[in-house]
């Protein structure tokens, strides 16, 4: 997927910068293992470290083209999966190709169509596009916001990067986080745009910022939209797995070894099982598979996954993770220096971690069951009434409980500057006012495709950015078929009658990969991703917060409650509330260890 980085600066030159760029650029090295390229101008600085998946030989970045009177150059990350057509029209149209990939077809579509050339890219991507002679930059972000791509404006242009360590490593970026940063952290409602460090932000999803001298605009280039849907049952069933079988065909091209994430559930072996007819129709060698197995085990996923591997011929491995290992500080050090972000689930991005470690030494790239239950509804939260209408999202209305504590550990009047529940009233509003579902008669079918919008839009966004920090963590690529946008923009406006026509979640796709799958796998109900159940766990996070307190120096100690921090001293963690969930422990420790180990001033 690779890592880029650069800034424009109409006040300076920055030929003279080279090594603050290359600081950029090496703090994503993980990202991008196998090259290392800089390109500078006076006013503008490119970088890219990359990960070689196609025309591994060529495709060096950032590249640089010229067309007639008109000049650019592209640092790049993504795939777009019909690079093939596109080199096949810009050949027909004049265009001459000097690298294999799909890196030169971008660049030169824009060379050829300027920045409408994005509606014709088919795939995931973040990449930044400077015109020489204007004297602007493009920074564009794929449909669904599956690949990262942040940035700073400065007074006299803008820093970008695909993850925020790398404009961190920029002298003109700050490390602060004030009030709406950390509303962003304790709430679990997700804001496009917003990146945390104040002064940060991240190019929204279907979206593009051009940068000029005048300053920067920015500008959506894609949005769902309510429409009619005119098939029936039968014809919807059949597109959907036409869909899939174009999608995942596309995804599965790459010139390095490729494999799929099977847990077992519906979404992933659905994938595994249209990857493994496309492998032996096109006489590849059969599909890879890895499977994640924790020891004490908290469902029989490995089971299932096993069961699909052995039904579609896969070559199956299973990665086993030892949860007592979970709370070694490296491994969490690890899991924060990937993110960049305190996170609530320490163990699952921790488990991730060691899969993504262990694939990636048989693996460049990896397709995943990430967005199933947002595009097919597979959340028990879409099934529910009471969470559905409960005017706010509603995956926070029916997991309140698993979060329950902050209010314990945090000082009353920090809590009350932040009112996190206005906050996360007004980012529902702002979300769901967003769509337009005037054209729908049926109130009910219209907060339906709400909360359909809000799970795409919203909730998705935090499941992509854990694949992509923690597996390029390792320099191991993540696609998402089901984040497709023909898929997505067919499944949005299906009635939610026929997405659950059987009264089971996943209707459609279950209807459409029955053919390939076994029935105790088609069948199955789904499971959530594996945390740990051993209350050893749980202990261990009440102790490593107990003993940060009582070290006097942690960064946190002056945001906790001061009853609380009197208590833990004298009595250490028995003094911490009982009733504390997971979430809660993991986000305050996350939290300490992000202000100690990135520096960040709370600004509030």
């Amino acid at each position: 997927m690779c890592g880029i980085a650069g800034w424009v600066d109409y006040a300076a030159d920055l030929t003279q910068d080279r090594d603050t760029l290359l600081a950029m650029v090496r703090t994503m090295a993980p990202r991008g293992p196998d090259d290392e390229g800089l390109w500078l101008s006076p006013h503008a600085a490119l970088g890219h470290r990359r990960l070689s998946v196609i025309d591994l030989e060529g495709s060096r970045q950032p590249m640089a083209a010229a067309a007639g009177a008109e000049s650019a150059v592209l640092t790049y990350s993504g795939e777009v999966y019909n690079y093939r057509q596109l080199r096949a029209e810009l050949r027909s149209a004049g265009q001459e190709f000097s690298t294999a990939g799909d890196t030169e077809a971008v660049l030169r579509s824009f060379l050829a169509r300027g920045a409408d050339a994005v509606a014709g890219l088919d795939g995931i991507f973040a990449f930044a596009v400077w015109d020489v002679h204007r004297e602007e930059l493009l920074l564009v972000r794929d449909r669904m916001g599956v690949k990262p791509l942040y940035y700073c404006p400065t007074p006299t242009g803008v820093v970008f990067g695909s993850e925020p360590k790398a404009l961190l490593a920029h002298p003109a970026v700050g490390r602060e986080v004030d009030g709406d940063g950390l509303r962003d952290i304790l709430s679990v409602a997700k804001n496009p745009g917003h990146a945390v460090f104040r002064g940060m932000y991240e190019v929204p999803p279907g979206c593009m910022l051009r940068v000029g001298r005048g300053g920067s605009v920015l500008h959506r280039y894609w949005q769902l939209e309510v429409r009619e849907h005119t098939d029936d049952l039968p014809a919807t069933v059949q597109r959907v797995r036409g869909l899939l079988e174009d999608v995942v065909a596309a995804q599965l091209r790459a010139d390095v070894p490729l494999c799929t994430l099977l847990s077992g559930g519906l979404d992933s072996s659905t994938l595994t099982a249209f990857a493994a007819a496309a492998a032996a129709a096109g006489g590849a060698d059969p599909v890879r598979s890895f499977a994640v197995r924790s020891e004490p085990s908290a469902n029989d996923d490995h089971v299932y996954a096993r069961l699909l591997a052995g039904h579609v011929g896969s070559r199956h491995t299973e990665v086993l993770v030892d949860t007592a290992g979970l709370l070694d500080a490296g491994l969490r050090a690890g899991v924060l220096s990937a993110y960049d972000l305190p996170l609530a689930k320490g163990d699952e991005h921790a488990s991730l971690l060691l899969l993504f470690e262990k694939v990636k030494q048989h693996s460049t790239v990896a397709l995943s069951g990430e967005c199933g239950d947002e595009v097919f509804g597979g959340y028990r939260w879409q099934r529910n009434p009471d969470a559905v209408h409960s005017g706010t999202f509603p995956w926070v209305h029916s997991g309140r409980h698993r979060h329950r504590g902050l209010d314990d550990l945090l000082a009353p009047d920090l809590l009350k500057g932040l009112d996190l529940a206005a906050y996360e009233q007004d980012s529902h509003a702002s979300a769901v006012a967003e769509i337009d579902t005037g054209s729908l008669a049926d109130p009910v079918e219209a907060r339906f495709r709400e909360v359909t919008y809000l799970a795409l839009t919203r909730h998705a966004q935090v499941l992509f950015d854990r694949k992509d920090r923690l597996s390029m963590a390792h320099g191991l690529e993540v696609r998402v078929p089901f984040a497709a946008h023909e898929l997505v923009e067919y499944t949005f406006n299906i009635p939610w009658a026929l997405k659950s026509f059987d009264g089971r979640e996943k209707s459609l796709l279950r209807a459409a990969g029955r053919e390939l799958l076994p029935e105790a796998v088609s069948a199955r109900v789904k499971t959530p991703y594996p945390s740990v159940v051993d209350t050893g766990y749980d202990a261990g996070l009440r102790a490593q917060l107990a003993a940060a307190v009582r070290g006097g120096t942690a960064p946190l100690l002056p945001y906790l409650d001061d009853g609380l921090v009197r208590d833990v001293r004298r009595r250490g963690a028995d003094a911490l509330p009982g009733e504390l969930s997971r979430a809660a422990l993991e986000t305050v420790l996350q939290l300490d260890s992000w202000l100690a180990e990135y520096r960040v001033r709370v600004a509030l």
